[in-house]
């Protein structure tokens, strides 16, 4: 699905491809060093995830990727991984979606970019009947979901494998 941008900012947003891999490695090192402490080497980091990436941007992943370009430019990226649930003999959908890695660089923010890939994102979800979205967001982005309508769930735990007492 590509999505060209009416607006004389010259945005467009478009499905991210193997071609785009080194760029969105980059992105990717960058918003993480943005959050705190790296343990891992640029380069070396860039092309391992550059290979994970070229991997998981092919037709039959799991993964999907859209770009936000500005004149050409790549800006921002959002990545939504959708997750199969087991069978449910209920009448709700059997998808859920993580959101992940979204990501704008700062001169691209506050311009309503970020809102288009979401909406984007949003429009591929519905059609592949995805029953909810989940995500963890940077206190910076927090305000972003909050806007797009995403709630604190209340029946949604996390445990932190690295963390863990384990009993002996």
């Amino acid at each position: 699905m590509v999505e060209k941008s009416e607006n004389p900012g010259g945005v467009s947003i478009r499905p991210a491809t193997k071609a785009d891999a080194l760029q969105l490695a980059k992105f990717r090192y960058a918003f993480r060093a943005s959050t705190g402490h790296v343990s891992e080497n640029e380069d070396e980091f860039v092309e391992r995830c550059r290979l994970w990436m070229e991997e998981h941007l092919r037709e039959s992943s799991s993964w999907q990727c859209w770009i936000a370009e500005l004149d050409q430019a790549l800006v921002g990226h959002v990545w939504v991984q959708v997750i199969e649930k087991i069978p449910n003999p209920r009448s709700e959908s059997e998808y859920f979606a993580y959101l992940t890695n979204f990501y704008l660089i700062e001169d691209a923010r506050g311009r309503g970019i970020g809102s288009r890939l979401l909406s984007v994102a949003f429009r591929w979800c519905k059609a592949r009947n995805v029953h909810a979205i989940i995500l963890w967001p940077t206190e910076r982005s927090r305000s972003l979901y909050m806007r797009h309508s995403f709630a604190i769930g209340e029946d949604l735990l996390e445990l932190t494998i690295g963390e863990m007492k384990v009993e002996q």
